[in-house]
């Protein structure tokens, strides 16, 4: 039987729809529901808990697309096998921020290099599976748009980017508590070149600039490539990155500007309260700071609709918005955005500078794919195999890793991040497992002071079959253990 869960929940600062998921999630790891076990119905879940069937049906649909709960025709929702519940979450770390210099410049390149294996089994790779994207429907588009222009290839689009494309973003703009202007968009070549010229736009060389600590390597990449300086901020796997530390790195290091991923993180796999992101915004605002949001992952949470950003309690124009498809749709297309705030006019002139403009072919494609309709149909289906394959994975590595092995528990996206002993050398740990055909990425490379030694990220992207698929494994967690460690894992996933 289920208590009432509202008492215990009204003072969380959450929307009322995820309190309720999560509460129903914990006494799903609890064993207060088993798996198989029938959960009541929606409209007498709906009177029990004093709430109404929509908000019952959005945390029913959040935990159903989180792998937790089942829908089944004529019968009603069920409980399936509890996700990892015997594995703790991460440690919260918390070091004193300071500025650091980035150092593993070589053993990004051979992550990166890694990922290019076609034999590998990909657990490194942080993008979805072809197979589940519409590519087919895609393709079709283009060459409708093909035949119907001949000479895309033989102009030049115009540098803000297509139009047509940026009224679908300034559309679904509302989804996520925004009201854009196509006028305020700039389309650029991927999030990468977003954060860039963002980072351009707003610091010089020498100037600090405050990230999450783990962060997406990458954001790390493009700060010292810039001369600027990274100033980490502990950030807790669930709760984010800790605003009490960012002030204090605000006041000692003046911070120029502060880089988030607010939706999905990467690594961490987390989707924010909108009330801390309000106070983020807030605090970066008052002082001076601009903060730019890294919103990716955002369509890939496990909602029943996308989370709002922190750009949606912007009042100063000093929160720049990027965001890409290459997550969702089209990761070959290498199309992206960001809506630039005050600094929309300079990061349209650096954009210019920088590549002129994106191709507009692959624009066209997607403003027709969007317009076309059935993209949240199709998002929808993503969300759940994501979160399948998330607690499939999981689950696995539950199993199969050492005792003492923590793992997150995302929100949002395919990634998993994984806090393996003390004793394993995730960089060791990388290199064996490229021997063996297998791509992970160690944990070093999400932080720029050499911290993470022990940790590692898992991408679920790519269907159970496709990982079990490749390599001949290697014992390389415990290092005692037989070479078929990997194997006996990856195969577990089928």
């Amino acid at each position: 039987m289920i208590c009432n869960l509202m008492p215990t929940l009204a003072a969380v600062k959450t929307p009322l729809y995820l309190k309720l998921a999560r509460a129903l999630e914990e006494q799903i790891s609890r064993g207060v529901l088993r798996p198989g076990e029938r959960i009541p119905s929606v409209r007498s879940f709906s009177r029990q808990q004093g709430v109404s069937i929509s908000t019952v049906l959005e945390a029913f649909m959040w935990l159903e697309n989180r792998g937790a709960i089942e829908s089944r025709p004529q019968s009603g929702f069920f409980v399936r096998v509890p996700f990892a519940k015997s594995v703790p979450e991460p440690r919260f770390q918390t070091p004193a921020p300071r500025p650091a210099a980035f150092g593993a410049g070589a053993i990004v390149a051979e992550v990166l290099r890694s990922a290019t294996d076609p034999a590998s089994i990909p657990l490194g790779t942080a993008c979805p599976d072809p197979e589940l994207l519409p590519h087919h429907k895609l393709n079709a588009i283009l060459r409708g748009i093909a035949r119907r222009n001949r000479l895309h290839s033989s102009i030049y689009g115009p540098t803000q980017g297509v139009e047509a494309l940026r009224r679908q973003i300034a559309r679904r703009s509302l989804e996520y508590g925004c009201n854009f202007s196509p006028a305020d968009i700039v389309v650029t070549t991927g999030a990468m070149e977003a954060l860039n010229l963002c980072l351009r736009a707003v610091a010089r060389a020498g100037d600090a600039i405050a990230l999450e600590s783990p962060t997406y390597f990458g954001v790390i990449e493009a700060v010292e490539a810039l001369g600027m300086r990274c100033i980490e901020i502990p950030t807790h796997p669930r709760e984010g990155m800790s605003l009490e530390f960012l002030a204090d790195a605000i006041r000692k290091h003046r911070i120029k500007a502060c880089v988030s991923i607010t939706n999905g993180h990467n690594p961490l796999g987390y989707v924010l309260p909108d009330d801390y992101k309000k106070r983020l915004a807030e605090l970066t605002a008052k002082h001076n700071v601009a903060l730019i949001e890294d919103n990716i992952y955002g369509d890939l949470a496990f909602g029943a609709s996308p989370p709002m950003v922190a750009k949606a309690f912007d009042r100063k124009g000093m929160v720049l918005l990027c965001s890409s498809f290459s997550k969702v749709l089209a990761p070959g297309f290498r199309v992206g955005w960001v809506h630039a705030g005050r600094y929309h006019a300079e990061v349209e002139r650096l954009k210019f500078l920088n590549t002129v403009a994106t191709p507009h072919l692959q624009q066209l494609v997607l403003a027709e794919y969007l317009e076309s309709g059935g993209y949240d149909r199709y998002l929808t289906r993503l969300r759940i195999a994501f979160a399948e394959q998330v607690r499939m994975v999981s689950q696995a590595a539950a199993k199969y890793f050492p005792e003492g092995t923590r793992i997150t528990r995302p929100d949002a996206g395919y990634l998993l991040w994984v806090e393996l002993p003390k004793k394993v050398d995730a960089v060791e740990l990388f290199r064996a497992a490229v021997a063996a055909h297998i791509t992970i990425v160690p944990g070093t490379i999400f932080s720029t002071t050499g911290r993470f030694r022990n940790c590692i990220r898992i991408s679920c992207g790519y269907r159970h079959a496709r990982l079990a698929g490749g390599g001949t494994g290697a014992g390389i967690i415990t290092g005692a253990q037989s070479r078929s460690t990997w194997l006996t894992w990856c195969a577990s996933l089928s």
